[in-house]
């Protein structure tokens, strides 16, 4: 695909595929479910280089990169009727460019009861906004149909129970609509998503997935004419529309600040609530009064099916 842009473009290029030893995306803790201002533009959740919780997000620059481009081409599988695992990990952790906090400092880095004031007050409305506004993005998606796992009647061969699978409420017509969290997400964040650069094609229906390897997949032209048709509707968009001006509030150049007494605060509360005892006024404590959780634990690792055995 790169090859086929335009001469003059920067490109940067990112494969999210597993690699042995590698940092893998970590999961969204869902800030925004408490606070909006507890979800930080960019995300201050995990850090670049961090021992404890390496986090590929951040170890690729990928917010600041993210940021430079004025449009995106984002090109994956379909996994279950879904993106790939690592794809949507990455977009839940873009969350905070749809109204995210630019100012982790107003909140002491992630101060749930800071958080909710500041989304409360005036200012809030000054903060809050689509921090990527304005630029494209592309979705070209693929899969095999199920390869050679179906029968006759569109049904998986090694169902026992056939009854329990109607081919005919599949969730999608069109496959393409299995990456419409994705392209509902850019939308919703004020990045372009026209309709005509969100495709899907298939190839290696009926084979067995060690026969459609990518090797496999030159001997098929259309589907290599399916791509490079959606690469020159892309470039013909991105070049149409030109140069994105960037946000107010940049993830490129941004260097997060030390939070050390920050996190021992939070380590604090995180005891207290452990204890059953969380600062009062907070959500937690106002639940716990309403009875409406039995969260306090010092065995907060374990799994909730092996505490409740106890």
């Amino acid at each position: 695909m790169a090859d086929r842009l335009p001469a003059g473009w920067d490109i940067d290029v990112e494969d999210l595929g597993n690699v042995w030893n590698r940092a893998q995306i970590r999961t969204c803790n869902g800030c925004v479910s408490t606070s909006m201002a507890l979800c930080v533009w960019p995300c201050n959740c995990y850090e670049k280089n961090s021992w404890g919780q390496p986090d590929l997000m951040w170890d690729l620059d990928l917010y600041a990169r993210l940021d430079l481009a004025d449009a995106w081409a984002i090109v994956g599988p379909v996994n279950w009727y879904a993106p790939s695992s690592n794809l949507k990990a990455m977009f839940d952790r873009l969350v905070c460019m749809n109204g995210g906090n630019p100012r982790e400092d107003l909140i002491d880095h992630k101060d749930p009861s800071l958080a909710i004031a500041l989304e409360q007050s005036e200012r809030w409305k000054e903060l809050s906004r689509n921090h990527l506004e304005g630029r494209s993005a592309g979705f070209f998606c693929y899969g095999d149909g199920g390869g050679d796992e179906l029968d006759a009647s569109g049904r998986p061969a090694l169902l026992e129970h056939d009854e329990w699978f109607d081919p005919a409420g599949e969730p999608f017509e069109d496959m393409r609509n299995s990456y419409a969290p994705l392209v509902w997400q850019c939308r919703y964040s004020g990045i372009e998503v026209p309709d005509a650069l969100w495709r899907y094609v298939e190839f290696g229906q009926g084979v067995s997935y060690s026969e459609n390897q990518a090797e496999d997949m030159i001997e098929q032209p259309e589907v290599l004419r399916a791509f490079d048709t959606w690469t020159d509707d892309f470039a013909r968009h991105v070049t149409t529309k030109g140069k994105v001006p960037p946000g107010r509030y940049r993830a490129y150049g941004y260097e997060p600040p030390s939070h050390f007494l920050a996190d021992l605060r939070t380590k604090w509360r995180g005891l207290r609530m452990a204890l059953g005892r969380p600062v009062p006024g907070t959500s937690p404590a106002i639940q716990q009064e309403l009875g409406l959780n039995r969260d306090a634990t010092i065995h907060y690792k374990r799994g909730e099916g092996a505490k409740r055995r106890d």
